[in-house]
């Protein structure tokens, strides 16, 4: 059975930084990707790396996140620095399958179940 578990989300001040963290167990995927979702918004993309390691970017994100996986852990990170009150949202991990990278969420099959971040002014 396929399992996405995330964690490390949680309260922080602007300007600070949170690890978030996604457990895959069950089967190995081609990307790994983390979502977000902020109340009365779509869910959008903010980051994948492919299982060779190749990370890819939300405009949004670039430059203040990044993006790695530990292969041997089958385990995904988002480190987020100089977080802004704007990226407040529930994180998703997902994955998927495939030869292309893919960023619309309706391309992920599999999914976490979330974590919360809160940044405050």
């Amino acid at each position: 059975q396929v399992q996405l578990v995330e964690s490390g989300g949680g309260l922080v001040q602007a300007g600070g930084s949170l690890r978030l963290t996604c457990v895959v167990s069950g089967r190995t995927f081609s990307f790994y990707g983390w979502f977000r979702q902020a109340p009365g918004r779509e869910r959008e993309f903010a980051a994948v790396i492919s299982r060779s390691g190749m990370p890819n970017y939300a405009d949004s994100v670039k430059g203040r996140f990044t993006i790695s996986s530990d292969n041997a852990k089958n385990t995904v990170y988002l480190q987020m620095n100089s977080l802004k009150p704007e990226d407040s949202a529930i994180y998703y991990c997902a994955a998927r399958d495939g030869v292309f990278l893919r960023l619309r969420p309706e391309d992920y099959l599999s999914w976490g179940q979330g974590t919360q971040v809160t940044v405050s002014t």
